[in-house]
């Protein structure tokens, strides 16, 4: 290494021990005094960006990390520093706030040199580009305009277009529980029950307190032939109001439904309290087991008052059966 060039390394170090103190006017001497000594060295305009990066000059940190990009590349200097210099700008327009631009600058250095951090920054800065253009897309007076569409297509059965209608009311104005409450009916009468499912669970989450939300995924539920959790459905409509009629309605026949069906029965009997204690007892797993077995036993087990109120109580909830 020449005299020149160690001189200019002595000099950058006296920047970079300014910039740690953040004595920024004496950093930038340094590193100018070092450039004029060595101007290949695209590490001493990088150190330089950032001292204006500090000092919030964003344009000039730009500026001298182009030039070291420019440099670099006329010396072919190793790709890594170049990587390091895009990495810089990206860095300065995103402070900037121009999250086009600093994406730009980011996947440029990612081209020269691949490093997990900027990697992980352009997966952070598309996600934020994204939402801005979601927000920015916003509008919820073309979000009425085109539930009225879908409110249109929906009385004339043209259900796939109410759909497509609801969905960019739902783009327009995302935080109203109406409109997916209406999408899930489009969905329901195509028989897309677990979209339609989706959109109520969305709607009731939106505004747990819109019966219509519990009213749709009663029926939903009933429609997928899931009666247990289309009564529970149907109760919290029955919460919000204990008179409504189709929360009335819904409920009885999901119970009728229910009651038709010895395995949903058997779900429903499982969540008891008092049939998981009995089932959780050591003995009378035991004594379970042995009935399974030798159904005989089950005779000798029911002389006993206790067990046999156990047992009772297994067969009344559908779980156990005695021949």
């Amino acid at each position: 290494m020449t005299d020149t060039k160690t001189k200019a390394l002595e000099e950058k170090e006296k920047g970079n021990a300014a910039y740690k103190k953040k004595d920024f006017e004496t950093a930038l001497k340094h590193y100018d005094a070092a450039f004029q000594l060595d101007s290949t060295n695209i590490t001493i305009l990088t150190n330089k960006g950032a001292v204006y990066y500090e000092k919030g000059e964003l344009d000039e940190c730009i500026k001298i990390c182009e030039k070291a990009v420019e440099i670099g590349r006329e010396n072919h200097v190793d790709f890594k520093l170049i990587a390091k210099a895009l990495a810089r700008i990206g860095t300065a327009y995103l402070k900037k706030d121009d999250l086009h631009q600093a994406l730009h600058f980011y996947n440029k250095s990612l081209a020269e040199h691949r490093v997990s951090d900027i990697v992980k920054k352009t997966h952070e800065i598309q996600a934020l580009i994204k939402e801005k253009e979601r927000l920015a897309y916003i509008n919820p007076e073309l979000s009425l305009q085109e539930k009225e569409k879908g409110n249109a297509a929906f009385k004339d059965g043209k259900y796939p277009e109410a759909i497509q209608s609801y969905t960019e009311a739902i783009r327009r104005n995302p935080d109203d529980a109406k409109l997916y409450s209406n999408r899930a009916a489009c969905y329901t009468k195509v028989m897309e029950f677990v979209l339609a499912l989706k959109d109520s669970e969305e709607c009731i989450r939106l505004d747990p307190k819109f019966i219509k939300g519990y009213l749709r995924k009663g029926a939903i539920l009933s429609a997928m032939k899931e009666p247990t959790k289309a009564t529970n459905a149907y109760l919290k409509a029955l919460e919000l109001d204990p008179n409504h009629p189709e929360a009335l309605e819904g409920y009885r026949k999901a119970l009728m439904a229910e009651n038709d069906d010895p395995e949903a029965v058997k779900q429903k009997a499982m969540s008891n309290p008092e049939v998981q204690q009995i089932l959780k007892d050591p003995a009378m797993q035991m004594i379970l087991g042995q009935m399974t077995k030798d159904p005989k036993a089950a005779r000798e087990h029911l002389k006993n008052p206790e067990v046999a109120a156990k047992i009772q109580k297994l067969m009344a909830n559908g779980i156990v059966s005695v021949h």
